[in-house]
């Protein structure tokens, strides 16, 4: 049984928190009493329980429910096995998982037609599926067991990714002498990217923010500014593209091409605000102003402080 902890003023009110929080009754939990609650002089202790399902509660909900009930028999990556085969099957998903090994940590192998049903976008469901193996593996264990549930050497892959990524971005960032922030990360792909520059010369690395927003930075030695912000790590690369398309905007709209000025180049504009001429002496003539608020159209790359 997996005990949680809970607190009160008194044991009364930590155990009715505890079975509130947990959604079973007296007769359903297994309860020890850890403290019990004082008043002092000055301030008071409060109460301490710890409350665990009954294993015999946990099978009989799971079947009213239909949900994999998870046998105690086996190793803890055959029971482990044994439930993402019942959770397969809930969400009808038709996959087929396999026990690669059992030793310093579990890895379990998911083969199926429909990846990306196990995989999910940016492995957000492969993720998931990971947490629940992990937790099943760990059930009942002092110490923790690395729980690893990969799907067409999905995570193979993403590792390879993300050592490119960071090897990139390391270069980038000593080049720029700034610091570089990469997008949120679950905790896996931060350990990855952490364990690429780890040795890396001029490199050093930094976990901020908050989950689920979680993220790397990436600090070079060189470093210019160190209280400036750190800079995206798409940053550049968006801005350059930007750049691209107003150029190819300016040209098929009348800016400046190879035959000749166009588009405000070659002539000047006007507004149409009539005014009395002041040059012919003419009484009631008109003549066109010219604009002072006119500045051309936007070429080049003046807006990035020359970064690049």
């Amino acid at each position: 049984m997996q005990y949680t902890e809970f607190t009160g003023k008194t044991v009364d009110e930590a155990v009715e928190k505890g079975l509130k929080e947990l959604g079973i009754t007296e007769e359903q939990a297994d309860i020890r009493v850890l403290e019990e609650g004082k008043k002092k002089l000055f301030g008071s202790i409060k109460a301490r329980v710890e409350i665990a399902v009954k294993e015999s509660e946990t099978v009989e909900a799971a079947e009213e429910k239909n949900l994999p009930v998870v046998s105690a028999d086996g190793t803890d990556g055959e029971r482990t096995v044994a439930f993402l085969e019942g959770l397969f099957e809930l969400l009808n998903i038709k996959a087929c998982t396999e026990l690669v090994s059992e030793g310093e940590k579990i890895e379990i192998n998911v083969t199926t037609a429909n990846t990306t049903s196990v995989i999910g976008k940016k492995g957000a469901m492969l993720d998931a599926i990971q947490t629940l193996a992990s937790a099943v593996g760990n059930t009942g264990r002092d110490d923790y067991k690395r729980v690893v549930v990969d799907c067409d050497n999905y995570r193979e892959g993403r590792e390879n990714t993300l050592n490119k990524l960071a090897e990139n971005l390391a270069q980038k960032a000593i080049r720029l002498g700034k610091k570089i922030a990469l997008e949120p990360m679950n905790p896996y792909e931060r350990r990855i990217i952490h364990a690429a520059l780890s040795e890396r010369e001029g490199i050093s690395t930094e976990s901020e923010g908050k989950e689920p927003n979680r993220y790397i930075v990436i600090i070079p030695e060189n470093l210019e500014d160190p209280d400036a912000p750190a800079i995206p790590a798409r940053n550049d690369r968006e801005r350059g593209r930007g750049n691209r398309n107003d150029r190819r905007n300016s040209r098929g709209k009348g800016g400046f091409n190879r035959g000749g000025n166009r588009g405000g180049f070659g002539k000047k504009p006007f507004n149409r605000d009539r005014k009395p001429s002041s040059g012919s002496g003419a009484t009631g003539g008109t003549s066109m102003k010219q604009s002072n608020d006119f500045f051309g159209i936007f070429l080049g790359n003046s807006g990035n402080n020359n970064e690049d």
